[in-house]
């Protein structure tokens, strides 16, 4: 489930320019540690290496798509990972907004908005027919950050069954 991390005290100033781009090879260690921070903000501790990280977005077959918001010479602040998916009663595919992540100080200038439209655009550029995203039930401000950027709440049915493969 995505949740978005709550805001701090802290608030830089907005870099003059934010390049919102596909993830390249030289972004794995920036990568890497956002999503470390958004496990540890999680109470969770990242498991996935870097390793693991590059066979996944830069493989023959890349597994996941991750957009990156690049600050130039203040570095990546924040990112957004896209996984597919596919709903077969209905033929339509889609894509799943599994993360998304400003850094803490750079929240509130509208980087997530920035990074929700692209991962917007890259989608219907995949051919697909929508864009899915989950947040915890009690996350209230993740609820009503993506109600402001147009998604609309569909309850879950049912139960997720998981089974390890090792």
């Amino acid at each position: 489930m995505l949740e978005m991390p709550e805001d701090t005290e802290i608030s830089l100033d907005r870099p003059p320019v934010v390049n919102i781009r596909l993830a390249k090879h030289r972004d794995l260690p920036s990568l890497t540690e956002m999503i470390a921070a958004l496990a540890a903000h999680h109470g969770d501790i990242a498991a996935m290496t870097e390793e693991q990280l590059e066979r996944d977005l830069f493989s023959a077959t890349p597994w996941i798509t991750a957009l990156v918001a690049d600050a130039g010479s203040d570095g990546l602040i924040g990112y957004a990972i896209l996984v597919p998916l596919y709903r077969a009663q209905e033929g339509k595919r889609g894509m799943e907004l599994h993360h998304l992540f400003v850094r803490d100080g750079h929240r509130g200038h509208g980087i997530g908005e920035h990074l929700v439209a692209h991962a917007r655009a890259h989608a219907k550029a995949a051919g697909c027919d929508y864009l899915s995203v989950s947040a915890a039930t009690g996350n209230i401000s993740a609820h009503r950050f993506y109600e402001h950027l147009d998604f609309v709440p569909r309850p879950v049915t049912g139960m997720r069954y998981h089974q390890a493969l090792a």
